[in-house]
């Protein structure tokens, strides 16, 4: 008997082991399998990342200052714990968080680590490394894409204008001192503006102004620096729900559970043991997920039919908002035949934006640019001829005219049409291509290039059409136009509206665009703030016909039914509030 308790004792115990150290083993059954299809992701680099999937990324592994719910699109305390504002709506003091330790996935023991100092000591993060990342933003050699939007930030703007070396003295950049972005203490943060604005709170939120670690990028007594290396596997430092595991470049990028993040009621502690993102095209992953190896897929527009109308896929059928944004095309106007406004309206006359959905199967067609459901927006309803729709006949006698001027016949207009590599993209592109060459009877030639390749393309201007696209940072109308068309901002590159590099601001029409999304950004009153964004997309389709909306984002998804999740709003999901079933 003696015998047979010691053993059954000896028994439990190892079992007891066993189970303590099974977790993590059981939970690599649970990573989310999604898909990214557009070649490889850009950057996950806080001051670099520009586009949708570095923002959701970069959001699940680091945390800003405050956080955008998905679900409702308001701001929630992200790192901060406490706030304050002063009288006159300029000075923002944070307090933070203070037990969030930097970390970092180790290949080698395959676990998640905390990240030490030079003393062995823990680094948690600290005002002074949102500092730093602010800092590194607006750095001009750091060239951010994002560093505009912190211009409204004091001092941001002077220290983000590279200095022209010219004859005589050189001109000193000014110190960051001058910028109103301080450390008050380790735990405490001081951003003052130039003046109060109702966007201030989510500019500071946003990702570029996360905090980043200066030891792995610009080195230090004990590290190497790094610079733009520090974003690669096993090199990576975050400290947010999850953080790096794995990014093998056009491939695959994977990110795990940190189980040092403390969790608080706005950003909880990860359900699930992390995300794997398949780079590859929709069709490849809608074949992976019936096979049983992704939890959530796309769904072609060859395929639609048979999906939607399969009971199997009854209850793994979601409407996905995409994200709160626009599909719109940018037209060249200082290349030929798009530097006559007359093609440029022609062309957007000649796209039926109902024919097009109807054969992606995605999107709500689009009349005017702003989405309508952000703050601010106008409405369809309210606003029933409002932007560009599809009239063959207009747009035949523009093309008519603009011939019958230049003695040539429609068949030697020659437009090329830029898109980034990807079914859906392609598939626009070839409907669009057949609308403006059968209603128009112009040659119509596509080129396609991979998105880290076709955003640089599209800035250098070689081409009279780009795809592109607009997706919220934050719920308002200012940030559609303000923060995308003004000079200095996110297309002013590549429109190169009003001039070229905006050099030349004297455009009436690029006038009246500033002062009316200016007034509207500050404009209380609903209706009135309405009317002026109206008016800013009244110039920018109907008048200068510099872009042509599309359709706004709205799809269907697969997903598996055991993955339970918050519906999006804002179209970015918070990973660490999924549960896998």
């Amino acid at each position: 008997m003696i015998n047979r308790k010691l053993l059954l004792l000896f028994s439990i115990t190892l079992i007891s082991l066993m189970l303590i150290a099974m977790p993590v083993l059981a939970d690599e059954a649970k990573y989310f399998r999604t898909y990214f299809g557009s070649g490889d992701i850009p950057s996950i680099d806080q001051a670099l990342v520009t586009d949708f999937i570095g923002i959701q990324l970069v959001d699940e592994m680091t945390v800003g200052i405050m956080r955008q719910n998905e679900t409702t699109g308001l701001l929630e305390p992200g790192m901060a714990t406490e706030y304050s504002v002063s009288d006159d709506g300029r000075v923002y003091t944070f307090k933070l968080l203070q037990n969030v330790p930097w970390v970092r996935y180790n290949p080698e023991t395959k676990a998640v680590e905390e990240v030490k100092d030079c003393d062995g000591n823990v680094r948690y993060v600290t005002a002074h490394d949102f500092v730093y990342g602010a800092e590194r933003t607006l750095r001009p050699e750091t060239a951010s894409g994002y560093a505009y939007v912190a211009n409204l930030i004091e001092g941001a703007e002077a220290y983000n204008t590279p200095v022209e070396e010219g004859e005589g003295t050189p001109v000193a950049r000014p110190d960051f001192s001058t910028v109103g972005i301080k450390a008050l203490d380790d735990f405490t943060i001081e951003y003052t503006f130039k003046e109060a604005g109702v966007f201030n709170l989510n500019i500071l939120s946003m990702w570029m102004l996360h905090a980043m670690p200066s030891w792995i990028i610009d080195g230090d007594a004990c590290n190497e620096a790094l610079g733009e290396r520090w974003t690669e596997t096993g090199f990576y430092q975050g400290y947010g729900p999850f953080t790096l595991e794995e990014w093998v470049h056009d491939s695959h990028l994977t990110i795990i559970a940190n189980p040092f993040w403390p969790g608080t009621e706005f950003v909880p502690k990860p359900k699930i043991a992390g995300v794997h993102y398949s780079l590859i095209d929709t069709s490849a992953a809608l074949a992976e997920y019936e096979a049983g190896n992704m939890d959530e897929a796309g769904i072609p527009s060859a395929d639609y039919d048979r999906i939607t109308s399969d009971p199997a896929f009854k209850d793994q059928i979601k409407s996905s908002t995409d994200s709160v944004g626009t599909e719109f095309l940018i037209y060249n106007e200082w290349l030929p035949p798009t530097d006559d406004v007359r093609i440029r309206k022609a062309l957007s006359l000649a796209v039926d934006k109902e024919a097009v959905v109807k054969t992606l199967k995605e999107g709500i067609a689009a009349p005017f640019y702003i989405h309508p459901g952000v703050d601010g927006a106008p409405k369809v309803e309210d606003y029933p001829d409002l932007g560009i729709m599809y009239d063959p006949e207009a747009a035949k006698a523009l093309i008519d005219e603009y011939c019958k001027e230049k003695g040539i016949q429609p068949k030697d207009i020659v437009v090329t049409y830029s898109f980034n590599t990807s079914e859906s993209r392609k598939m626009l592109a070839e409907t669009i291509q057949y609308m403006w060459q059968n209603t128009l009877g112009i040659t119509v030639n596509l080129k396609n290039s991979e998105w880290p390749v076709f955003k640089v393309e599209r800035q250098q201007g070689l081409d009279n059409v780009y795809r592109s696209t607009w997706v919220q940072d934050y719920m308002d109308a200012n940030n559609f136009t303000a923060d995308v068309f003004l000079c200095g901002t996110g297309y002013s590159s590549v429109t190169d509206w009003p001039s070229k590099d905006c050099t030349d601001k004297s455009n009436p029409a690029y006038i009246e665009y500033e002062e009316v999304v200016k007034k509207a950004g500050k404009e209380t009153d609903p209706k009135a703030r309405a009317a002026l964004y109206a008016r800013s997309d009244e110039i920018i389709i109907e008048e200068e016909a510099i872009i042509n909306p599309i359709y706004w984002y709205s799809s269907l998804v697969l997903r598996k039914p055991n993955i339970i999740a918050p519906e999006t709003l804002t179209g970015y999901a918070h990973w660490e509030k999924w549960e896998i079933k």
